[in-house]
């Protein structure tokens, strides 16, 4: 993630390349809008092709009075429509200036979606926009209510476009309600975090969340393309406990 709730963190560029380097897995890159204006933004995108980071994921990213630096300047010259139409031109060989690029980048373009937004017509027009301006696979926000999902394939089912779902587990009931209350676009049911709330202890309650996270990985089977289970808090184990391992 490339500064995720407008926090910073360690260059997402960076870290995408010490995994391809150190892991020998290829890694999804998030780019987004909030830290740097167009050239900047073309700078990195260009730069992910000369080091072999071609798979990105471009979101328009958390303004930063979301977090402890609201004193920072949130750039967005653009939004995530703005940046797929960005990366399809250099991927033509073309730059925003109309200057040609040789070789052109060779990136798959992938955007974000919240199957359970708020505003959920808005969410699926600006998918269609995204899907015109050239994005060619969808990752999902964290899944927590399948029938939200159900419907949110059902109304992108024409862009022929895969649909990665976010999976989640939960580690505590503090997570929980962090990740129900304080993160954008994100919307765990109240059912789920009763399930988390109804564990005695620490330890029931990450078992109650890898449960969850479980499920959901079962019931999108058959849905969708794939699932992107996130490592919570940097707990790894708790990923690879989801998917089995």
């Amino acid at each position: 993630p490339d500064g995720p709730r407008a926090a910073p963190r360690l260059s997402a560029l960076a870290t995408a390349l010490l995994i391809q380097n150190q892991v020998g897995m290829e890694a999804v890159l998030h780019v987004c809008c909030r830290d740097r204006n167009y050239i900047g933004l073309q700078a990195d995108l260009l730069g992910c092709a000369a080091l072999g980071l071609h798979n990105l994921l471009f979101i328009t990213g958390d303004p930063p009075k979301l977090g402890n630096y609201s004193f920072a300047s949130g750039v967005f010259d653009t939004d995530s429509i703005g940046l797929v139409k960005l990366q399809k031109h250099l991927n033509q060989g073309v730059d925003l200036g109309g200057q040609s690029i040789k070789p052109p980048t060779a990136a798959v373009i992938g955007v974000g979606a919240d199957p359970s937004a708020i505003d959920f017509q808005r969410e699926i027009d600006r998918l269609h926009q995204k899907a015109a301006a050239g994005a060619e696979y969808i990752t999902t926000q964290p899944v927590f209510d399948i029938a939200a999902l159900q419907r949110f394939l059902e109304a992108v089912a024409d862009l022929h476009l895969p649909v990665i779902a976010g999976i989640w587990p939960l580690v505590s009931l503090r997570n929980a309600l962090f990740m129900k209350n304080e993160v954008p676009g994100v919307q765990v049911p109240d059912s789920v975090v009763a399930r988390i709330e109804a564990a005695e202890s620490a330890e029931e309650q990450l078992a109650a969340g890898i449960a969850i996270a479980r499920e959901a990985v079962q019931a999108v089977r058959g849905l969708v393309a794939g699932v992107q289970v996130s490592a919570p808090l940097g707990n790894v184990q708790a990923a690879l406990a989801v998917l089995g391992k």
